[in-house]
This record gives structure tokens, C-alpha cells and sequence, in this order.
């Protein structure tokens, strides 16, 4: 039997949550082993965030007993995505204004022009780059967990 509590809004919140305390504690381990001035080892959030979104939409379809709306499972993808991507960028304002302060300086990036990357804009990008690489995942996630009233017609050769 379905279960008709499991919304795609509740479940995004929920996986959104727990995928962002990975990604918080593998950005903590990072700047521990002072990894976080290397932007190849930031790529990692973003496969953290695709593991989160996957799960969040298998999660998803079990609790409709193998059968979603492919908007449903592909708004589940996005939302884990975007409260992910808030929240982490939420605890990157704490961890960089409060907890270390001196890490900007290893991420700072100037453009042309002289001006400095800031938490605020580190902030922005954070979560830009986790709404839009949530939804290219879901999208491509989607193509795996859509229920079978989505497969092509067979038969029809």
C-alpha cells in the first residue's frame, strides 16, 4: 500500500537535510587536511549531492510501491538539491565568518578587476551550483527510476 504521508516536498526536505550533513562533514574533513584551496576536491559535494538525490528519489518510489509521476520524482530530485545546496551554503556562511575566518583567503578569486570573492557571493554560487547540478541529476536520475507507465510501447515495431 502507498504510503500517502510521503510527500516529494517532505521527502526533498528530509534528504535535503541529510545529504547537506554530508556534504558539511566532508567539507569540515576537507579543510582539516587544508584541501579546501584545491577546487578538483570540491567537485566531491557534487557527487555527494547526486548520491543524496538518488536517494532520495528511490526512497521516493518505494513509498508509492514502485509507481511516481515522473514530475513527482523529478520535483523530489530538485528539492533535495536546493535544501541541500541552502543549508550548505547556510553553514558555509557560519564556517568561514565564525569557525575559520582565515579560509577565504585560501579561496579567494579575483577577477580582473580586482574585486575579491566574499562569503555573500561564495554563498550565491554554492547554491547555484547545487540547484543546477540537482536538477541535470534528477533529469538523468529520472531516466533510471521512472515507473513503467513511462517505458517506451513495445510491440510496435
Amino acid at each position: 500500500m502507498a504510503n500517502s504521508t510521503i510527500t516529494p516536498e517532505t521527502n526533498g526536505v528530509r534528504y535535503g537535510l541529510y545529504t547537506s550533513v554530508g556534504m558539511m562533514i566532508y567539507f569540515v574533513a576537507a579543510s582539516f587536511f587544508n584541501l579546501t584551496e584545491r577546487i578538483e576536491f570540491s567537485f566531491l559535494n557534487g557527487l555527494i549531492l547526486a548520491v543524496g538525490v538518488c536517494f532520495a528519489i528511490a526512497r521516493f518510489k518505494r513509498s508509492r510501491d514502485g509507481r511516481m509521476a515522473y514530475l513527482a520524482g523529478f520535483g523530489t530530485g530538485i528539492i533535495t538539491a536546493l535544501i541541500a545546496s541552502v543549508a550548505f551554503g547556510f553553514f558555509f556562511i557560519l564556517y568561514a565568518g565564525v569557525i575559520n575566518p582565515g579560509i577565504m583567503d585560501g579561496l579567494q578569486a579575483q577577477d580582473l578587476f580586482g574585486y575579491d570573492l566574499s562569503v555573500t557571493i561564495a554563498f550565491l554560487a554554492i547554491i547555484l551550483q547545487g540547484a543546477m547540478s540537482g536538477m541535470i541529476v534528477s533529469l538523468i536520475a529520472m531516466q533510471y527510476f521512472k515507473s513503467p507507465d513511462h517505458q517506451p510501447m513495445t510491440g510496435m515495431e
